[in-house]
């Protein structure tokens, strides 16, 4: 419904979750905050979902936060929540990917770095706006620019709060693709597509270990990814893959535990 503040639409395994707050360029408020709680907590609990989409409606992807209008409760309480929503996108077990259109500023640009992949057009533009607005990084900002950017420019980032291009974005490894503005919608769907019929444990053990190995010495490294390769054996998925391989087939994987 065009007066829901986040649209969801169910393709397969796809989910995609639109930001729907044109008037406001998808600015988060209280309510947009709450939608994206309850439909990312949805999606841990939701074994038939392999893969997310988040977008924005209107021609931008957000933002940020919206700082109009009355705000009730103590900040901290405010920031608890909103970094709730962080940690369950994060910590999602599928892949994610960002269709970012137009401006992606603050919150919102974060919200597409929380994103595994991120597709962007030739007008899409990004900025780490807190400091205009007398404000520091948040929405996990100070934890992944440094690790997607290295130190010195994310601290040019978040410190000049500049607005850069999609091209500075591509360069500096902050978009993954960049696609015409009437592609961007089908070509966000055809990713998720092929990132839905991957196996599905392997998938998400993969995205794991990078998010947890990236600090983490050689020996500790390896020794979570071989706990990882055993639930992965554990699967009808490998055998599945194995048997594809050698009959010269594409595998349905379907993440399905195999030890009886």
């Amino acid at each position: 419904m065009d007066d829901e503040v986040l649209l969801t639409r169910r393709e397969g395994g796809i989910l995609t979750l639109t930001l729907n707050r044109p008037h406001r360029k998808n600015a988060l408020d209280a309510a947009l905050w709450e939608a994206l709680h309850t439909q990312l907590g949805a999606v841990r609990r939701d074994p038939d979902v392999r893969a997310v989409v988040i977008t924005g409606a209107g021609g931008d992807f957000c933002a940020g936060a919206d700082l109009s209008g009355a705000r009730e409760g103590h900040p901290l309480d405010r920031m608890r929540f909103v970094n709730d929503v962080a940690l369950l996108l994060h910590e999602l077990p599928v892949p994610t990917v960002a269709a970012v259109d137009g401006v992606a500023v603050g919150a919102g640009w974060n919200l597409a770095l929380g994103c595994d992949l991120v597709v962007a057009t030739p007008r899409s533009r990004f900025s780490q706006i807190f400091a205009k607005r007398g404000l520091s990084l948040d929405f996990g900002g100070s934890w992944l620019l440094p690790r997607l950017v290295g130190m010195q420019q994310a601290k040019r980032l978040a410190l000049l709060a500049e607005m850069i291009d999609v091209d500075e974005a591509l360069r500096l490894g902050l978009v993954t693709w960049v696609v015409p503005v009437e592609e961007i919608e089908a070509y966000a769907a055809e990713l998720a597509g092929r990132l839905a019929a991957m196996a599905p444990v392997a998938v998400s053990q993969s995205k794991a270990l990078l998010h947890e190995n990236a600090d983490r010495p050689l020996r500790d490294a390896l020794a979570s990814e071989a706990r990882a390769q055993s639930v992965n054996f554990a699967t009808e998925d490998a055998p599945e893959a194995f048997a594809a391989f050698n009959e010269k087939r594409d595998a349905t994987f379907t993440g399905r535990w195999a030890v009886r």
